[in-house]
């Protein structure tokens, strides 16, 4: 599997990384171990997740898919031939959020704790944080690379100014930058990623693993009216994706999957990839077979007419 260097830091990963928003909520931890092995035994070696996954389900606290992720390096012993990425500022509960240097400090020990490491090999700003001062927040994670609980630091949800703003006052101060930026793209969301932070991550060579790679589902080709909303929990998101454009993408999809003997969301998978840009996009799958269908995805190369053809249908 080759790898890809993720930024200008000594990190490479393969071309997929494995969503752990799953764990711990639409996957218990036998589930996640069978997917996380499977995972691996691919060839893959980058896993992301977060601290606050998965605070949203009701009963959970967060920490629960690092958690999961901890107990499974502990029982296979293999920490050293993954690369575990994490995040941290999104809210786990009062005064615990946010990117100061004192919570930094807190957060880190924990999610060390959960993942059962003593270090973290990308650290990410789950989200950008205009009350601390992003020198506050550098200095901070320059401590913690210089304490070796930290390898590399990346960026979440960042715009394109915040990132060179951040990237601008590294270079000032000799501290470590940004190496990843961690946006929302697909073959759907397309020009806030493109017109606002592309240009940057290129220009500044900043490695970029986008989220929600398959729109949440709706590049599976599962949602094509109003009655397959009920298919899944993340249905009820869809009916915003359901217009003509979205259908103009579907059916683009279906003639480039028809093509090459692929499904829709191995295409957009591809289609990710081969973006010069990309690094590697996130997703998560729920099943063996789910992730079965990401690996061919990031196995299947495009040719000249199907990215043509796609970018066509996702314009505008």
């Amino acid at each position: 599997m080759q790898k890809r260097r993720l930024g200008r830091s000594e990190l490479r990963i393969a071309p997929l990384v494995f969503g752990g928003n799953v764990f711990g909520w639409t996957a218990d931890e036998p589930t996640s171990f069978a997917l996380l092995d499977a995972f691996v035994a691919a060839g893959f070696n980058c896993i992301d997740t977060a601290d606050s996954y998965s605070r949203w389900i009701p009963g959970n606290q967060g920490g629960e898919s690092e958690t999961i992720i901890g107990n499974w390096l502990h029982a296979r012993g293999n920490r050293d031939q993954v690369i575990i990425a994490t995040k941290m500022g999104s809210e786990m509960g009062p005064d615990m959020k946010g990117l100061s240097s004192g919570y930094m400090t807190r957060a880190v020990e924990a999610s060390l704790k959960r993942l059962r490491t003593d270090h973290i090999d990308l650290y990410q700003s789950h989200i950008d944080d205009a009350t601390t001062p992003l020198d506050e927040t550098l200095e901070g994670y320059s401590r913690l690379i210089a304490a070796g609980k930290v390898r590399v630091i990346g960026a979440s949800n960042y715009t394109g100014a915040r990132l060179t703003e951040a990237l601008r006052a590294s270079d000032s101060h000799g501290w470590p930058r940004y190496e990843s930026l961690q946006p929302n793209y697909n073959l759907v969301d397309r020009a806030n990623y493109e017109t606002d932070m592309e240009p940057v991550c290129v220009a500044e060579g900043v490695g970029v693993i986008p989220y929600f790679s398959l729109a949440s589902g709706f590049l599976t080709g599962k949602y094509r009216s109003p009655e397959d909303f009920k298919k899944s929990a993340r249905g009820a998101r869809m009916a915003d994706r359901l217009n003509p454009r979205g259908l103009r993408i579907l059916a683009a999809l279906d003639a480039v999957s028809a093509r090459l003997n692929a499904t829709p969301a191995q295409v957009s998978l591809a289609w990710l990839i081969a973006r010069p840009s990309v690094t590697a996009p996130i997703a998560s799958a729920t099943s063996v077979v789910q992730l079965t269908d990401l690996i061919k995805g990031a196995q299947l190369s495009l040719d000249r007419d199907a990215i043509d053809s796609l970018d066509a249908a996702s314009s505008g």
